[in-house]
């Protein structure tokens, strides 16, 4: 899920090498801490977030089939 995180963050930002992912394990939810450059921050939230969303929603749907909850927190 990392890998998944950090190439959609990739494609969309200007900055690719300033993407990192930090996974969080927990027993049934591992928290995925996603940090960009300030510029790039909203090229990864979107309008209205609508971006951030639909990453959101693709590792729902991908934890589903793993049997695990994800979260995305995406830091400044």
């Amino acid at each position: 899920m990392k890998d998944l995180v950090e190439m959609i963050a990739k494609a969309l930002v200007d900055n690719p090498d300033q993407v990192s992912v930090t996974e969080i394990d927990g027993e049934q939810t591992t928290v995925l801490e996603l940090r960009v450059a300030s510029n790039d921050l909203g090229k990864v939230i979107g309008k209205q977030g609508r971006t951030a969303r639909c990453i959101r929603t693709l590792l729902g749907a991908a934890g589903m089939k793993l049997k695990k909850r994800f979260v995305l927190e995406i830091l400044e």
